[in-house]
């Protein structure tokens, strides 16, 4: 067990956040009611002077809350609490010894968490916590892709150019628009949730028959793919790869129901791997125009082919767009929600004033990718190929 604690009854162990410095990164790790809590549980809060504006949190309010306010906390923090992976210059002006804790993503950013390696770095990566029941609070992915799937719906919607709901008008009836949910994890299910609030007819497809249910009862049509029997879910509640038979199939089933949408957002991750391609540029086409997609797995290569990162094309009058970081588009809420999900976490290493990790407990052991000069984390050794 690795434990910070005072040198002396005077000192504290010191939580710094930073600004973040990735272009477009609008959320904070912690808000003046999470540092408020987390001073109270005996450590030091130092936050860098305008960390949380982008996010509408104030210094002053930082201030009220405990914190003190610093022009940089990199050089001077015992732990680092982030959002985005942090940029190599700033891994490596952490002091030796000390803990970062945040989004890493370890295997896009393999530089980085060498890095972090390298400079005997504790980072605890929130993409690592596992999906047990008694991690719920601690999910920051779930929290962030409710976000995300919530604010897909507006971002189609706003590019659709027609009603979502049914509009019974003088002139004439409008028929609602119909809408494609493709996978329903968190954010496709709050995708479906908010397309239905909207009043869009949506259907969805998920390669785990377990989610029907949910989706049934959100009030979506759930999209049936005689699939090959096969495991099609890992234990941690992702979708898997499906084999080449089942792409095959998944692929057939979707272009009939992909050509009679309106508007289509995809979803679908597989963890430490590149997006599935689940829309080929033959559906694109087969669209009518001004349809719309928007894909959610973009940075992650995309579920369409013709997803650009960050752009939208248009392509056979149909607009594909590949939103990046969309739950910083709120960062009210998201740094709200991100913030209790790092509290929490932070509830199981900081007693009385100290830090300590227990790598016996499951959470701190698959989260934490690198400790003492070594990888850590079992499921981050594994995407990395290391052992």
């Amino acid at each position: 067990m690795r434990q910070l604690q005072p040198i002396n009854p005077n000192d504290m162990v010191v939580f710094g956040i930073p600004k973040e410095s990735q272009a477009g990164e609008n959320r904070v790790a912690l808000n003046p009611d999470t540092v408020g809590q987390l001073v109270k549980m005996g450590v030091g809060v130092t936050v860098e002077a305008g960390a949380g504006l982008a996010s509408y949190f104030t210094d002053e309010a930082y201030t009220a809350a405990g914190a003190s306010i610093a022009p940089s906390v990199w050089a001077d923090s015992d732990v680092i609490l982030k959002v985005a992976p942090p940029t190599l210059a700033e891994a490596r002006s952490m002091k030796k010894g000390a803990i970062l804790v945040g989004f890493l993503w370890a295997v896009q950013n393999r530089d980085v968490a060498e890095a972090l390696k390298a400079g005997g770095i504790t980072a605890i990566g929130m993409e690592a916590v596992p999906r047990i029941t008694r991690a719920q609070t601690m999910d920051a992915l779930s929290s962030m892709s409710s976000i995300a799937g919530y604010k897909a719906v507006l971002l189609a919607a706003e590019n659709l150019g027609k009603y979502l709901p049914m509009m019974m008008t003088a002139a004439g009836t409008i028929a609602p628009s119909k809408c494609l949910i493709l996978g329903a994890g968190v954010a496709g299910l709050q995708a479906i949730a908010t397309a239905r609030r909207l009043g869009a007819v949506v259907e969805a497809f998920d390669v785990r028959p377990a989610v029907k249910e949910q989706v049934e009862s959100l009030g979506a049509k759930f999209v049936d793919v005689d699939l090959v029997p096969d495991d099609t879910e890992t234990k941690g509640g992702y979708a898997k790869e499906l084999s080449e038979e089942n792409q095959k199939r998944q692929k057939d089933a979707l272009a009939a129901r992909v050509k009679a949408m309106d508007f289509v957002i995809t979803t679908a991750l597989i963890p430490g791997k590149p997006a599935p391609k689940l829309i080929t540029r033959e559906m694109v086409e087969s669209m009518a125009p001004g349809s719309v997609i928007v894909d959610l797995a973009a940075e992650q290569g995309g579920n369409c082919e013709l997803t650009q990162a960050g752009q939208t094309v248009v392509h056979h009058h149909v607009k594909v767009i590949g939103p990046l970081n969309v739950a910083s588009g709120m960062p009210l809420h998201a740094s709200q929600l991100y913030a209790k999900n790092i509290l929490a976490l932070l509830k199981l290493m900081v007693k009385d004033g100290a830090v300590a990790l227990d790598f016996s407990d499951e959470v701190i052991e698959q989260a934490t990718v690198t400790h003492a000069g070594e990888w850590k984390s079992p499921t981050i050794k594994s995407q990395l190929g290391v052992a």
